[in-house]
């Protein structure tokens, strides 16, 4: 039984609100419990699976408003978070969305700890 499946309609260029779900990694990026965001996809979390999420490593981080999963994390890793929804659609240069902006960050914090490590043959 497949862990993703497709959704009974499809998100393709629809815009909607998540709810995120509070003392997420999500929710300190965000700093807000709802962002709007564009969606680009037809495929989602096969609700057969959403309550072995409740007790697994993996957790739910943001729901729409049909409660329907939209974004996932594992909060012991240095950055796994995975949205629904295509976060590059809305950020800009100027304004770049905090998701991006948190990846970059994480990225440069782990080739710093790489550059630290000395490798001794």
């Amino acid at each position: 039984m497949p862990f993703i499946s497709p959704l009974l309609c499809s998100l393709f260029g629809e815009k909607q609100t998540v709810s995120i779900t509070q003392d997420t990694r999500t929710h300190k990026i965000y700093g807000k419990e709802k962002a709007i965001e564009q969606f680009n996809c037809s495929y989602g979390l096969n609700e057969a699976y959403r309550e072995l999420l409740k007790d697994g490593d993996l957790r739910i981080a943001g729901v729409d408003h049909q409660n329907e999963v939209r974004i996932v994390e594992f909060p012991d890793h240095r950055f796994f978070i995975a949205t629904l929804y295509m976060p590059q659609l809305s950020s800009t240069p100027e304004s770049p969305h905090p998701l991006i902006v948190s990846f970059l960050k994480a990225a440069q914090s782990f080739q710093a700890i790489r550059e630290d490590i000395v490798f001794v043959l």
